[in-house]
């Protein structure tokens, strides 16, 4: 009977989730509207600031984890990693400016309000990362993935991604944390594999998944060796303490090699929108109604100035690499929003005393709010530069 009761709170929690999940999209959908939006909702309405219905932000974030690994997998199925290596200079030259610019902002207000060198780069590192989930999902319901621009954001937010490693070692040394000569001997050892796996990838021509012969035209079985390769890589890449999306991203590269692509997108599409949209309903759970009211001046504030701030800088390192104006710009918007890997960051400040309980509220809840309205900044950069798709190519 406990069971069962157990059983029952759970499909109720499911079908409420469902409910909200299937209303909010159809209003979107009426607006032309991302479906990202009716996730992170779902997350505020049903969170513990909504009806407190779904409350287990811990399952959900470990859920939303494995959302991100499948969507890096999906992000390497994409790209010819030819291609993405001959664009290195893209990806290291306008992540750095990025990063750079970010930090030299954050100086400029620290200067004035008398912070720490520690708070100073925390902040600057914090701003300086955008959303993996959000970005490309942006990129694709705008279909600019194979576009100069497209591929550009991509390149610079992958680099991101991989920068997330030297930026908590860099807090951790001047927090005061202990960092093992171990630990990075084992990131550098992973590094170095992944690089002699990449190398491997662009001299082979054509790749052949394993037991090829044996799954022959058994999509069905197909699907579960390609999940072993994604989940094993970022498994891999998590226990040389390096990022798990980047294994599965790597993973991702290496099915396109093999050129199951096209079946596997179809095949894995219900399975990678499931574990997506938990990971944004996650996002909404962390957005505190109650905080949110007492402080919605400075939230305000701060959120302009992150987009304003990261949109620039974004479109000035875009414009740098070759774009016009015009799509610099555009591209720079996708960019303009708080990456979920600053999560981790400001809750290595909070527990280092670099953060006040105060200011760790409200850089989460900054962070939640640029994710949640990314896709109506985007939007709204694409209506004032009357965009069109086929323009981009």
């Amino acid at each position: 009977m406990v069971l069962l009761n157990a059983l029952g709170t759970q499909l109720n929690v499911l079908l409420a989730v469902c409910g909200v999940i299937l209303l909010l999209g159809l209003l979107l959908k009426k607006v032309n509207q991302p479906y990202i939006i009716a996730y992170i909702l779902t997350g505020v309405i049903l969170g513990p600031s909504g009806f407190g219905l779904v409350t287990e932000y811990e399952t959900a974030e470990v859920i939303g984890e494995l959302g991100l690994i499948i969507l890096m997998f999906f992000i390497g199925m994409e790209i010819s990693l030819k291609d993405f290596i001959a664009k290195w200079r893209i990806a290291l030259f306008g992540t750095g400016l990025q990063v750079l610019i970010s930090i030299l902002l954050i100086l400029v207000v620290g200067y004035y309000l008398g912070w720490s060198l520690n708070r100073i780069l925390l902040l600057g590192f914090i701003i300086s990362l955008s959303s993996s989930a959000v970005v490309i999902k942006l990129i694709e319901d705008n279909s600019i993935g194979k576009t100069r621009i497209g591929q550009n954001v991509i390149s610079i937010l992958l680099t991101q991604d991989i920068l997330i490693v030297p930026m908590i070692i860099i807090m951790s040394f001047l927090t005061g944390g202990s960092v093992e000569l171990s630990q990075v001997g084992l990131q550098l050892t992973g590094g170095v594999l992944i690089v002699g796996f990449l190398i491997y990838l662009l001299k082979k021509q054509t790749i052949t998944l394993p037991f090829s012969k044996q799954l022959k035209n058994d999509h069905e079985l197909q699907v579960f060796a390609s999940l072993i390769v994604c989940f094993g890589l970022a498994l891999l890449t998590s226990i040389f303490e390096l990022s798990a999306g980047l294994g599965a991203f790597v993973a991702g590269l290496f099915i396109h090699s093999s050129k199951a692509t096209k079946w596997l997108n179809k095949s894995l599409h219900a399975f990678r929108v499931v574990l997506i949209s938990v990971f944004f309903l996650s996002i909404g759970m962390l957005i505190d109604i109650e905080f949110l009211i007492k402080n919605w001046m400075i939230i305000s504030l701060l959120v302009l100035g992150v987009y304003l701030s990261n949109h620039g800088i974004n479109a000035i390192s875009l414009r740098m690499l070759g774009n016009s104006w015009r799509h610099s710009i555009y591209g720079g918007s996708f960019l303009a929003q708080i990456g979920e890997f600053s999560f981790v960051l400001a809750s290595l400040g909070y527990h280092s005393d670099i953060m006040s309980t105060f200011s760790y509220q409200l850089t989460i809840i900054i962070i939640s709010i640029t994710i949640l309205i990314s896709p109506f900044w985007t939007l709204f950069t694409k209506k004032i530069l009357k965009i069109k798709e086929d323009t981009l190519l």
